[in-house]
């Protein structure tokens, strides 16, 4: 509950800055390109220190990952508030990703502390405290316009500070003690054991999350250029739009995903969430106004909610005990080499080709991770026991 409780507030924090970020760089003259190379900075710093994180937390612990995280956040942001050139957008992003490359952490945190069964279920629980964040985080961005333009960077850096502090007090340290291992193969070994054994069970899932995040991000990307363009929506009432999809986002992962996932199993989520993925992101550019849209939304966050916290659930069934960190921290480089290449790819068809392009782009490849999850198998074929922490 704690982590949760950290792992939320974080994301408030960051969820009050990014749907700003492209009317303050338009506002900045920046082209839709260059809004999404500002995107992307982030998933580049945070596809270079993922990795890395997840080997420090398998040596070190999971707490101080995390707390180093939360303070890179907070400097971030604090960037952020004062940004008057584009530049300041950049450095913005680059030092909160390179503190976000956390997020295998958290996944390991939860695994170190939660049988197998039960992993797809408190995986959700974590991404419905973080999707707690992403909708109440753009309200609150969204009222601080109002007192000024720096405001919501300055009100998110003193939230994650404050974050920092109670986590340092109140975070206890997951990862057990276990005998001193033999010397470790190099941290990029696992990303590419993943490309020259595609095949396998854990680089197999590792592939569905990246191709799956891809989509998404490039949803994610274009959103608020495509709401602004078509719907006449901006960065004071963005927020409203965050907080319909996120109301969603809660409810399925806080008290729907453990249900569904105990009716139809892991793989079966797999599908049925890339299925319900593919039908919001070409019914999309179908909506003639916002209440049409506003049917159409929901099916994003619903398909992410099943698809997501069921293929990291069965990472870790797959995963040895002692590398869970690392695996998780190999699966968000790859997720990271998507969230690079989405931002750019999206703005640049929404501004070279058409608005509705990014959305059918996105629906083609949630089309591959459908083919890649009939191939998933239901349980490993030889798990490896699991010791749970009281």
């Amino acid at each position: 509950m704690v982590l949760i409780a950290v792992a939320t507030v974080d994301m408030i924090g960051g969820a009050m800055v990014f749907p700003l970020i492209p009317f303050y760089a338009l506002k900045l003259h920046a082209s839709p390109a260059t809004i999404g190379m500002i995107i992307a900075s982030f998933f580049v710093a945070q596809l270079i220190s993922a990795p890395l994180w997840g080997r420090v937390s398998d040596r070190y612990g999971r707490r101080p990952a995390l707390l180093i995280g939360l303070g890179a956040s907070a400097a971030a942001f604090f960037v952020f508030g004062f940004a008057n050139a584009v530049w300041l957008l950049f450095l913005c992003r680059i030092v909160q990703g390179l503190g976000g490359g956390t997020t295998g952490v958290l996944q390991a945190y939860v695994s170190d502390t939660v049988p197998p069964a039960d992993r797809a279920r408190s995986l959700g629980w974590l991404s419905a405290g973080t999707n707690v964040g992403t909708m109440l985080g753009p309200v609150i961005g969204s009222f601080a316009t109002y007192w000024g333009q720096q405001w919501p960077g300055i009100l998110a850096a003193s939230l994650c500070f404050t974050n920092a502090l109670c986590a340092w007090k109140w975070l206890p340290e997951s990862k057990q003690p276990y005998v001193q291992l033999s010397a470790r193969k190099p941290v990029w070994h696992g990303v590419w054991s993943v490309l020259r054994n595609p095949t396998g069970p854990v680089e197999r899932l590792t592939l569905i999350y990246a191709v799956a995040m891809l989509a998404f991000s490039c949803l994610s990307s274009v959103l608020a250029l495509y709401l602004s363009a078509e719907f006449g929506i901006t960065e004071r009432t963005i927020g409203y739009v965050f907080l319909y999809v996120g109301i969603f986002s809660v409810l399925m992962r806080s008290a729907l995903i453990g249900p569904i996932v105990d009716r139809i199993g892991e793989t079966w989520a797999i599908r049925a969430g890339a299925a319900i993925l593919i039908l919001g992101l070409v019914a999309y550019p179908a909506a003639p106004n916002l209440w049409s849209l506003a049917v159409i939304v929901p099916l994003v966050p619903i398909g992410t909610s099943l698809l997501f916290p069921a293929t990291t659930a069965m990472m870790s069934r797959h995963s040895a005990k002692s590398e869970l960190g690392t695996t998780m921290g190999i699966a968000q480089t790859f997720a990271g080499v998507s969230r690079v290449v989405a931002p750019v790819l999206s703005t640049t068809l929404f501004q070279r080709i058409s608005h509705a392009m990014p959305f059918y782009f996105a629906a083609a490849f949630v089309g591959l991770v459908s083919l890649l999850a009939f191939q998933v198998e239901a349980r490993p074929t030889a798990p490896e026991p699991v010791r749970v922490v009281d």
